[in-house]
């Protein structure tokens, strides 16, 4: 229990207090892919959830999933809300993108494009994101994230989950995901709307 609490404590402070003033300004695989990761213009105050020098918005695409790619089914998803804002810690030699923080509120309708069935996923959380230069990338993750997994492709079974809580992502350069919980849950989306 003691573990618990200190992970916790220490993903919450790095989370939620990773954002110095001096912080460098800031698909067809479905949710959870790279991010672009260029030069960052400053955003007035006020815009989104943005608010203060070095955030941008972050908006989710549209996408769809073919039939047993991650659910037996054919999935459209498509954000009804999203106010995710991102902002630059740290920036490669190149200038690319190396730490990226995200938060703001998001909700992505994903939809079984056979039948029409819906499920509104709130997937609001905040991450840190290390984008590493063979292109593998490290999330840190304290709350919802929407993650599709495909056959043999990561830690948990093919499939498109909502995993709430405290947590890391680890997207090796294959794109193998490997989730490591420590505390929450994970919601099986394809079951839901089957």
């Amino acid at each position: 229990m003691r573990r618990n609490v200190v992970v916790l404590s220490a993903l919450a402070t790095l989370l939620l207090g990773a954002v110095p003033a001096s912080a460098a300004p800031e698909g067809p695989d479905g949710p959870v892919s790279a991010v672009s990761a260029g030069p960052v213009p400053d955003v007035p105050s006020g815009i989104g959830i943005g608010i203060g020098k070095g955030w941008e918005p972050a908006p989710s695409a549209p996408w769809d999933v073919p039939a047993g790619v991650r659910c037996d089914f054919p999935v459209h998803g498509e954000p009804v809300v999203d106010e995710v804002v991102r902002r630059v810690l740290e920036t490669h030699p190149d200038g690319s993108a190396k730490r990226v923080v995200y938060k703001g509120d998001l909700v992505v309708r994903v939809t079984h494009a056979g039948t029409g069935a819906s499920y509104d996923a709130d997937v609001s959380g905040t991450a840190v994101v290390d984008h590493r230069t063979d292109g593998s990338q490290f999330w840190s993750v304290l709350g919802p994230v929407l993650v599709g997994v495909g056959e043999g492709g990561g830690s948990l079974p093919r499939g498109l989950y909502v995993i709430d809580g405290a947590y890391t992502l680890d997207i090796d350069s294959t794109g193998y995901k490997t989730v490591t919980m420590a505390h929450g849950t994970q919601d099986d989306i394809c079951a839901r709307i089957d």
